[in-house]
């Protein structure tokens, strides 16, 4: 290794030597880096799921636009849409076919614990809003009391789900009804939900009494083909009015995401989490680093005496950073990714370990182990060579 960054450096590596000189330190700053990093690793992996679990209530669908209420920051809050838009919004020569889409939590007793399925109650006449898994095995619907089940639901046994058919359903009751699982589709757990159900919008209405056909969550619209769906939406904005939020679909994800992740206390709690691993790993590189420059200060002030610049020390310490920011970072990502794999083992939620994040988290790394650095050698700059022997 010595070799190694004597060619990188073009000189001898003194800041490895000086790491390497005292071993348990080496191991306590790299196990502080590493530390840092898992801490920062496990808040974005759970943030990332975060915002992965808001995009999948929106890809239980396929429309170009979503019609919301004004409050309606994500998809299951805000007030509810006067039906009569849906038809007012057809009447624009370019959008071809709408639907109204209820939206509520259903809660499943069962012996080994309740589960929340958050319900869309959609017409099964228009299957086509749907997405293709979902659609495929929509016909039962039509009938009362027929649905069909998310098949990621948290805490359900795989197997319940093998051989559902309208001759064989899944059967369980909620809200004094008992409903009939007649097939399955892949959508995924949440925060707020442990999976997703769909059933007939008159089904919707006898499992939530209190909802009204009249006033459903959203509007779902298609356009034309060729249309622009920029256009359309500021057209139905003039015509519908300015207590609705009319936007594309992947308008409205972006907003609900950015609306939790800033707004909710659940994404600020991330937010804050990723920001307290950076503060720890810059005070446990920060002590390290200025340990380093007091213990060798002599040495540094006899450099400094012979006449070597200021930047020759900055080098040494941000060589001695960026080591530790290596070194911390590869045993940081091996926990973190085993991390990831046990959370989404245990709670369902998409947590993936992408190279992006992993680069992002490695670059962060860099950057505050060489602002320690830099921040350590404040020291040694004001120093006087004279004052020190």
């Amino acid at each position: 290794m010595t070799r190694l960054l004597g060619r990188l450096l073009g000189r001898l590596p003194v800041g490895w030597l000086q790491l390497t000189h005292s071993r348990g330190r080496l191991a306590a700053a790299i196990a502080g880096v590493a530390f840092a990093n898992v801490l920062v690793l496990v808040q974005l992996g759970v943030s990332g799921a975060l915002t992965g679990t808001i995009a999948q209530g929106y890809e239980v669908f396929r429309a170009d636009l979503i019609v919301s209420a004004a409050d309606a920051n994500t998809l299951t809050d805000g007030g509810h849409v006067a039906r009569q838009h849906l038809w007012q919004a057809l009447a624009d020569p370019e959008v071809s076919d709408g639907m109204a889409l209820y939206i509520g939590n259903l809660v499943w007793s069962r012996p080994g614990g309740d589960a929340t399925l958050q319900t869309f109650g959609i017409d099964p006449a228009q299957a086509g809003f749907l997405a293709p898994g979902a659609a495929a095995i929509s016909a039962p619907l039509a009938l009362a009391d027929r649905a069909i089940l998310d098949r990621m639901t948290r805490g359900l046994d795989p197997a319940l789900f093998s051989a559902l058919s309208l001759d064989a359903p899944l059967t369980f009751e909620a809200a004094r009804r008992t409903l009939h699982v007649t097939g399955s589709f892949r959508g995924g757990v949440g925060f707020s939900a442990d999976g997703y159900l769909i059933v007939s919008d008159q089904t919707f209405l006898t499992l939530f009494p209190r909802r009204h056909t009249g006033a459903p969550n959203h509007l779902l619209l298609r356009l034309a083909p060729g249309a622009d769906p920029d256009a359309v939406a500021a057209r139905l904005r003039d015509r519908l009015g300015a207590d609705l939020r009319i936007r594309t679909l992947p308008e409205a994800i972006a907003a609900d995401q950015r609306y939790q992740g800033t707004q909710r206390p659940t994404g600020i709690i991330f937010g804050f989490g990723v920001v307290i691993g950076v503060l720890v790993g810059i005070v446990i590189v920060y002590q390290v680093l200025s340990t380093d420059v007091a213990d060798h200060l002599r040495e540094y002030a006899t450099f400094k005496a012979v006449g070597y610049p200021h930047r020759f020390f900055v080098g040494i310490i941000l060589e001695e950073a960026l080591i530790l920011a290596t070194l911390g970072f590869v045993p940081g990502i091996a926990i973190a990714t085993g991390l990831y794999a046990a959370l989404n083992a245990a709670t369902g939620l998409p947590m993936v370990m992408t190279a992006q994040v992993a680069m992002m988290v490695l670059a962060g790394t860099i950057a505050a182990c060489a602002l320690s650095g830099i921040i350590a050698t404040r020291r040694l700059a004001a120093a006087d060579p004279a004052d020190l022997f």
